[in-house]
């Protein structure tokens, strides 16, 4: 057998291996997980690899105090919050952040960080911090892997623990969902008086009187508007009614704003009240 054959029968044989073995699955020293909370009406989730205790000192050797800590393993730890948040006692933007931390014997600064895709602490820039909060370790039962996990949960906070060994830092978060709950219900019912306005508009252009009124007393209270009160001046004044016809030409002026449909039906308001006297 040749020397080059010989080599190329045994690379051959190799090469199965080597396929094989590339594709081979094996459990990760610090495996991959999240957890994820809705506070009302945000959603607040902790992605991180968790790193395990394995018989090692932990706190004051693996992880030393004084220096700053990723807060988990591999890549930066992060956290996103759907809508802002109190972190903490500091306001915090709708976002995603890497967590990082300062452990001391005597409490632990927490850090949320702009940059939320790094690895480790080699890239971090404390100029991106967008807040650094002071809290105290309690000491409790021993957990073999770092774990995330959310506490005390109500309408409107949280406390994101942090446990690991013997030891468990937490930062309570609290959500404005008072706030959220106005805005949503301003946001569903804002334009709701506009289909009783337009369906008055058109059965006005039909002729039928009666029904363009009942559609626009229900428009106007639902919301009153410059253009249903408008729209109910022409339904009244079509029906005869000039003296509530002229109060309600008054008021669509009155509630005029800057937009080009206001400004283009401001003559025709102002024909109706000068001819309604």
């Amino acid at each position: 057998m040749s020397k080059t054959f010989a080599l190329a029968f045994t690379f051959a044989l190799l090469t199965p291996v080597a396929a094989t073995a590339q594709g081979l699955e094996l459990p990760a020293p610090s495996p991959a997980a999240e957890v994820m909370q809705r506070v009302g009406l945000t959603d607040i989730t902790v992605t991180y690899s968790s790193p395990g205790k394995k018989d090692r000192k932990v706190f004051g050797k693996l992880v030393p105090w004084g220096k700053l800590w990723r807060t988990g393993a591999n890549r930066a730890t992060k956290i996103e919050f759907s809508q802002d948040v109190t972190f903490g006692d500091k306001p915090v933007p709708a976002g995603v952040y890497a967590v990082f931390s300062i452990p001391t014997k005597k409490g632990w600064t927490v850090i949320l960080n702009k940059n939320s895709e790094q690895g480790g602490t080699g890239q971090y820039d404390e100029k991106l911090d967008v807040a650094r909060v002071k809290v105290k370790a309690a000491w409790v039962d021993r957990r073999e892997r770092m774990t995330f996990m959310f506490s005390k949960t109500t309408s409107d906070s949280t406390r994101l623990d942090m446990h690991w060994d013997r030891l468990r830092v937490s930062v309570p978060i609290k959500v404005d969902t008072e706030a959220q709950v106005a805005k949503n219900i301003e946001r569903a019912t804002g334009s709701a008086w506009l289909p009783g306005a337009q369906a008055a508009n058109y059965l006005l252009g039909q002729g039928d009187l009666k029904g363009a009124l009942a559609h626009v007393e229900t428009s106007v209270g639902i919301k009153s508007v410059w253009y249903n009160n408008w729209i109910h001046a022409q339904v009244l004044e079509k029906m005869g009614n000039k003296a509530d016809a002229k109060a309600a030409a008054e008021k669509a002026l009155s509630m005029g704003d800057e937009s080009g449909a206001f400004k283009f039906f401001q003559p025709q308001m102002q024909a109706a009240v000068a001819r309604l006297k």
